[in-house]
């Protein structure tokens, strides 16, 4: 069910407005100036916002434009009385998605409501359809020869329906993130953000932040509010990857984000609602991990719902699972692709061809080099 979040100074207009967007399908909330207004749609996940352009404390225009600075992504649309066109419209400027025009007729509501949750629906859809074109054969479809993968993969098939945690674990360059994509895209999520973080990449002063966004002024250099990845990947997944390195201090925060479905930014009071899959990634065995006391037992638990175990590069002798997808055409195409005599050598050294058993050594670049 939608909410939406009706600002108006007038207690009649919002009560109606409540009557009829409730009979309607949706679940509203209502407050009664722009500052308030702002204040509970930024603490709350809204699909729409109701907003009067004309109000005591904070109007319309400032609302939209304060609201979009700090983050605020549902749909606004603003309503405005006679002569107030030219607010309504310079608010559409700011980020607003419509305006209706005072008085308006109930029926004239709920259909530019239904128009504007038509047009986001389609504004994702064609997001997810680009996202998908713009990803590499690897993510699109994944082609795997060793019986290891093929179990992986049928495992990513059995999951990716579901918005269970996943943890993901192997040595480091054998796809992890790969497989992560593969989970997103064949998920009902695929057609919104998929985000990924390195936990060791980043210095943990900087993590949190990075995780949970800020408000402006929590620390030297935050100059304004910033949305966190966990926001970045509302409705979408998140991977965490080398999860192994996360700080004890933030697996504290991490576990109550999985339980409780709510961050918040570095320097707020107030928690956010937030709809992310998390799926985590490692290279380290997080069970020894927890027995020296460097990985909170009560995360693992929470992480290790669903596991992916990918084997290690040398696992077969038709090398890197996930480098050798579709055969020798594909590797053929690489090697064409990349027009880089290094290739060749990396198959010789590899113990591999470009054609398997097939080769003749005399003409085979592997074997020349």
């Amino acid at each position: 069910m939608k909410k939406v979040l009706v600002i108006d100074d007038e207690p009649g207009l919002r009560q109606s407005l409540g009557l009829l967007l409730t009979d309607a399908g949706y679940t509203v909330t209502a407050e009664q100036d722009g500052k308030r207004g702002l204040e509970r749609a930024l603490a709350e996940a809204f699909d729409l916002v109701l907003c009067d352009v004309r109000m005591p404390e904070m109007d319309g225009l400032t609302f939209v434009r304060n609201y979009r600075q700090r983050g605020g992504n549902a749909l606004v649309i603003v309503m405005s009385a006679y002569g107030g066109e030219d607010a309504a419209i310079a608010a559409m400027k700011e980020g607003a998605y419509d305006y209706l025009p005072k008085p308006f007729r109930p029926d004239e509501v709920v259909l530019t409501l239904r128009k504007a949750e038509e047009r986001e629906r389609l504004r994702q859809e064609v997001a997810g359809l680009r996202a998908q074109l713009a990803v590499g054969p690897a993510e699109r479809g994944l082609i795997v020869e060793s019986a290891a993968m093929r179990q992986a993969l049928a495992l990513v098939a059995r999951v990716a329906e579901h918005s269970t945690t996943v943890l993901i674990t192997g040595e480091s360059g054998t796809g992890k993130e790969v497989i992560a994509r593969a989970i997103h895209h064949a998920s009902p999520r695929a057609s919104k953000a998929f985000v990924g973080i390195n936990c060791a990449a980043i210095p943990e002063t900087l993590l949190e932040s990075e995780l949970f966004g800020h408000v402006r002024g929590a620390f030297t250099g935050a100059t304004g509010d910033k949305a966190g990845l966990f926001e970045q990947a509302n409705g979408g997944t998140l991977l965490l990857d080398e999860i192994g390195e996360l700080p004890v201090g933030l697996q504290a925060k991490l576990l109550r984000v999985l339980q409780e479905s709510e961050i918040r930014r570095v320097g707020d009071q107030k928690t956010r609602r937030v709809d992310a899959r998390v799926l985590a990634a490692t290279a380290r065995n997080l069970e020894a991990e927890v027995r020296a006391g460097r990985f909170r037992e009560d995360l693992f638990y929470r992480i290790n719902v669903v596991v992916i175990e990918l084997p290690p590069r040398g696992h077969c002798a038709a090398g890197p699972p996930l480098c050798r997808a579709a055969g020798a055409a594909v590797w053929q195409a690489f090697v064409l692709e990349r027009r880089r005599p290094c290739v060749a050598r990396a198959a010789r050294m590899a113990g591999q061809c470009a054609r398997a058993g097939k080769c003749d050594r005399t003409r085979c670049r592997a074997h020349q080099q």
